[in-house]
This record gives C-alpha cells, structure tokens and sequence, in this order.
C-alpha cells in the first residue's frame, strides 16, 4: 500500500490514477484493516490482501495499484469473513456482495446549462423505478420522461435506491447509502437518467432515508458501533447516532452523502423520510448541516430539499437565522386525510380526526396544515406548529403516495374508493390549490394497478417478521383488523405483491378521459395567470354548503379566479350572502373550466348564469375567471 494522497470525500473508495484507487474507512473497533481485492464477486475469486494504514480518530486508509470495475472488500482483525465498503459507490450483486470501484467521471454530462429547481411553480411526481415500468429500470424509465414532461409533469421524486437485500422492495430497507441499487442498472445508468430529465426540462429529487438502515445487509457494527443511537429507537429500528459519543464520524458520513448524490448524480435535491426519527441535540441539526452540504455541492445550481415530518414541526423549513432547518418544503398528510375521508366517507386510524369538510379544504389552502398544535385524538396529545406566514408552495399535497396508496386492503387507487365525478372534484382541487402538488405514478391516466407494500429482505424467519409487522400496523383500520379480512392481505415477500404492481402505459389510451383531466389541469395550472401564481395570502375561501365551499385567488388587476367545489348533491345558491362570490364592477363571472365537461367523462358542462342564482353541479369544481361584463347590471326590482 502506497501512503494517503488528497482525496475528495473523507471515505470510499476514489480513483487517485489511472490505475490507482485510495481507500478510507472509518473503523474504531478495528486494530488492523485490510484491502482485500478480488478478481471478480465470485465467493472462490482469487484474493489479495493489502495492510491499510491506522489514522487518528479510528480511520484506516490507503492506495492500491487497481482500476475501476475492480472488487473489493476489507478485513477486520485478521477475521476469516470479509465485508463490503460502508461507503461502497456500488454492490454489483447486492449488499451480501462485494463492493466495486466506479469512476464517475466517464459519464459524459450535458446539462451544463440546467439551472436547478426552485419550489414555485413545481408539480411533483413520485416514482418507484422497480414498478413504474416492466423492466424495472433507470433506461426503461428514462424513456418514458418526455411523456411525463408534455403532460405538464415538472420535477421526478424518486423512491429511495440505495442498494438494499432481495430481489424487491420499497427501498426504506436500504444499507449502502452510497450504492445505486443493482437491481435497477449500473450507476451510469442512474446517471443517465438524470441527464435525460434535465435535457427536457424536468427536475429530479431523490427520497433518502436518513433516520435508519435496513435489518438485513447492514454491516456497520463490523467497522463501529457508534452508528447507533441505543438511548433511541424509531419504528423501524435503531436510531442513528448523530448527537451522541463518537458521533462526529457518524455526521460526516451523512453529510458527505448528501453531497455525494448531489455532486456525482447531479440530483436536484432530496426528500427526506420520516424526519421526526431523526433525533439531535447538537448545535447544529444534522438535517440544516445537510442541507448545507447538499447546497454547497451544488453550486450554481439551485436545489430543493423537503422533508415528510409527521409531527408537522414547521421548524423544518424555518431558516437559520430563527432556529429553523432552512428546508424549502414539507409533506402536508393533513390534506391527504381530509381528501380521502371526503372521497371514502371512511374515518378511521390516521384519518379518525378529519371529516372531509369543506372547511378543512379551505383552511389547507390558506394555512398548509391542518394541525399546529391542537389536540389530536388519534395520539391523545397536541399535534404540530404554527405554520402562519410560511409560503403556500412549502405545503407538497397529495391525495395518493407510496404510503396511502398501500395502507388499503389491496392497494387500490382512491379513485376506485369513490365516485367518478367525486374523483374529478377533488383532482382539480389537487392540481389548482395553491400548494406543490405531488402525483403517484400512474395516477395521472388512473391506473387500475395497485400499488402494494413488498419486500423480501433476509431470510424467512425475517421475511415472517415483516409480515406480521405489516398487518399488525395495518390493523390500526378497523377495516383491516377482522383476522378473515387480515387473510386476503398480500404477503410483502411474495413476489406476486410486487409484479401486480407494475404500471401498464396502455391504460393512457384505456382510461383517456382520466389522463386528459390531468393534462389538461396541470396545463391550466402552468399557464393560467392567476392559479400558477403561489403567493402568501392570495387564496381566501367560504363554505357555501354542507360539501360544498368556494376558493378566491386575488389579484391586483381584476383577473381574480373562484374554484367551486362541490363535493355532494347539486346546490342551488337562492341567497349568496358571501363576497367572495362578488366580482368587481364592470366585470362579471365566466367558466373558465369544469370538471363536468364530457371530455373528462363528465354529463357535460353547463356555464353558471351571471346575474341569477347559482347551481353547483354535483359532485363537480368549476373554475371561475373575471370578464368585462357582457350586458349592464340589472336593475333592483322595485318592492311595494
């Protein structure tokens, strides 16, 4: 071994020549460390083991004369197994495997000129590589992007791929954070991915878990047992250490990480998973040290960083300067639960605290969440924090996920859960309201395709862990806890659970109507001048009825528009003692839009009157915009 050369990150593996490689692992049980490199993954490959050099604060390092595409792992005290790179850049057979060397500098980028994402303005689509096409690929995905991109789709969510156990799964189980997934290509091929995107103008963000590793494949403990937080716990398993003795390594290896993604695969930023597990005491939460480092390898980019928060803790996306984390956006499941209670009619579990009333859409809109710091029976505690002030495209809102989607007893898509015009309401209330709106994949043509919790990570005994775990959470629904309904759940490890799932794009030309809907709301939203506006305080809303209730998007220069939802039986307005409602004189309402229109399956829009009552169609939204009126205003009757 030759000795330490500058490197760019603190540890991996990083190509120092031609034919060099230096190697830095942080290992503090360790008294010796060595390389072992590998002719190839094969278990009876021909090895040879090189001493790496003790650094202080228990890191080993050293050079060795081997290339990219060569394998390796390291030796712990002279033991007799060998393990693969904490910080391994990719696991060509998976976690149990060897690690391999990668160059990124042979990809040949072109989106030099791609200036980044900012949260305004955005439409979200979250994706699962594994299911999103047959293949199961970054290539096959990557050649359905321009499609995503002319429907009006603007940034890609990508479900976590750092490489993880099995043959399938979610993701969450990951134990390589630095490793893209070998399920789903080589890492070039994530990187071309990503090109791709930004080629067409669609920006790419990245789901990382940064609150726990998997149960299967992690081998941290071998290097060091202060990845691990043993005074906490997460719902998953160990919490990380990031505030705790030794714990300064630990950070480091997220912080580079976070950066790594950024630098290396030009990711536009991150969606970081159930943040409320993250738990730190340090001077500096690790989430704004992140944040930080994912900024600064950036650089002239501009990046978005959002966080999914049960707790709603607005400290998240407070900046720096007020104690805050400097994130730009949070996940809003306060809008999901008032949607899928409203379209279902169901309250139960999670949802138990929300009646689907027009009042909680209306205060979504002008407020973000729903909860910030009231009590919340579901957790017989106060849930959230005041979110006053924080600007309307901070809010990412939802009416299907990965989550939602599978807490169901077959994964069925919440259209299938309601009616269709109920459906189409609350769509377009989705893609208009003032907040990010985030689509799962295959909800914009209605996929008949469910969308199902799989895994099947370790062994069985393991894989019948995570099954009773599965339905044991499952049976906070009511609705799922009966044992005969308990037996149809699909079991996560059966791989049936996971091919059901894989989208089918002939259901765009099946199910037209649907995927017209989208389009056609995700244009309006892009092009209308008042609903792609997202400012603080521009939305005021009123209930009109019982499931009925009216948005107002102000402007400065009479170009207001209403959204008219109505979620229950045709109303008729015979008194609209509610100025909202009230255009401006000299103007008066005309449709802009309505979800009635038979191109969307609909019985066929009818135009409100200007001057007479009006009537909500049933079960509709209709959307409003100001024109110069058409005929004078009518005079008030004269009443003896």
């Amino acid at each position: 071994m030759t000795a330490p050369t500058e490197r760019h990150y603190p540890i991996g593996a990083e190509l120092t020549g031609a034919n060099e490689t230096n190697f830095r692992v942080w290992a503090p049980k360790a008294q010796w460390v060595d390389l072992v490199l590998e002719e190839s993954a094969d278990k009876s490959a021909k090895r040879t083991f090189h001493p790496l050099q003790a650094e202080e604060g228990g890191y080993f390092s050293g050079s060795a004369n081997v290339g990219a595409g060569a394998y390796y792992r390291f030796r712990i005290n002279n033991a007799i197994h060998f393990h693969p790179d904490p910080a391994s850049r990719f696991q060509p057979d998976g976690p149990h495997g060897s690690s391999c060397i990668i160059d990124p500098t042979q990809f040949r980028w072109t989106d030099s000129g791609w200036p980044g994402l900012q949260m305004k303005g955005q439409i979200i689509y979250e994706m699962h590589i594994g299911t999103f096409t047959r293949e199961g690929t970054w290539q096959a995905a990557a050649e359905q992007l321009a499609e995503l991109k002319r429907i009006g789709v603007t940034v890609i969510e990508m479900m976590p791929i750092s490489d993880f156990p099995g043959s399938f799964g979610w993701g969450y189980d990951g134990v390589d954070l630095f490793a893209p997934t070998h399920l789903y290509g080589r890492p070039d091929d994530l990187r071309a991915f990503v090109n791709r995107a930004h080629s067409l103008g669609l920006g790419v963000i990245l789901d990382v878990v940064y609150n726990h590793f998997g149960p299967d494949g992690n081998y941290l403990r071998v290097f060091a047992n202060d990845y691990f937080a043993a005074r906490e716990e997460t719902d998953w398993g160990e919490a990380i250490n990031f505030d705790g003795p030794n714990s300064g390594p630990v950070r480091e290896f997220y912080i580079t990480n976070a950066g790594y993604w950024i630098e290396e695969f030009h990711f536009d930023g991150f969606r970081l998973d159930a943040t409320e597990s993250i738990f730190d005491k340090s001077g500096e939460h690790i989430l704004s040290a992140i944040g930080r480092a994912a900024r600064k390898a950036a650089a002239k980019r501009s990046i978005i960083l959002v966080a999914e928060n049960e707790r709603q803790d607005m400290r998240l996306i407070r900046p720096r300067s007020e104690g805050g984390y400097d994130l730009d956006g949070v996940w809003n499941d306060d809008l999901h639960h008032s949607a899928f209670v409203a379209l279902t009619g169901r309250r139960e579990a999670y949802c138990t605290d929300y009646f689907g009333a027009p009042q909680e859409f209306i205060s979504a809109a002008k407020y973000g969440y729903l909860f910030q710091g009231q009590p919340y029976s579901w957790q017989e505690a106060p849930r959230g924090t005041l979110a006053f002030g924080a600007p309307p495209e901070a809010f990412v809102a939802f009416i299907e996920n990965h989550d939602q989607v599978s807490n169901t007893l077959a994964g069925r898509r919440v259209r299938f859960e309601t009616s269709p015009g109920r459906y189409r309401a609350m769509t377009a209330l989705l893609l208009l309201g003032p907040w990010t709106p985030l689509l799962f994949q295959g909800q914009e043509f209605g996929t008949s395709k469910p969308f199902l919790y799989f895994s099947n990570v370790g062994d069985d005994k393991l894989r019948e862990a995570v099954r009773k775990g599965r339905f044991e959470f499952l049976s906070q629904f009511p609705s799922l806890a009966d044992p005969e309904t308990q037996k149809q759940l699909p079991v996560p490890s059966d791989p049936e659970s996971f091919t059901r799932c894989k989208l089918d794009f002939s259901e765009r030309e099946k199910n037209g109507q649907v995927y017209v809907l989208h389009a056609d709301l995700m244009k309006l939203r892009r092009e209308d001048s008042r609903l792609r506006e997202q400012r603080i305080g521009g939305v005021d809303g009123a209930v009109l009825g019982p499931r009925s209730f009216v948005l107002r998007y102000f402007s400065e220069k009479s170009d207001d528009r209403l959204l008219l939802v109505n979620l229950g039986k045709a109303q008729l307005l015979e008194a609209m003692p509610e100025p909202l409602l009230a255009p401006p004189v000299g103007f008066e309402w005309a449709t802009l839009w309505s979800s009635e229109s038979e191109t969307y399956g609909g019985p066929g829009a009818v135009a409100l009157p200007t001057q007479d009552p009006w009537t909500l169609p049933a079960e509709a939204a209709v959307v409003l915009k100001l024109v110069p009126e058409t005929a004078p205003r009518r005079k008030p009757r004269v009443r003896k």
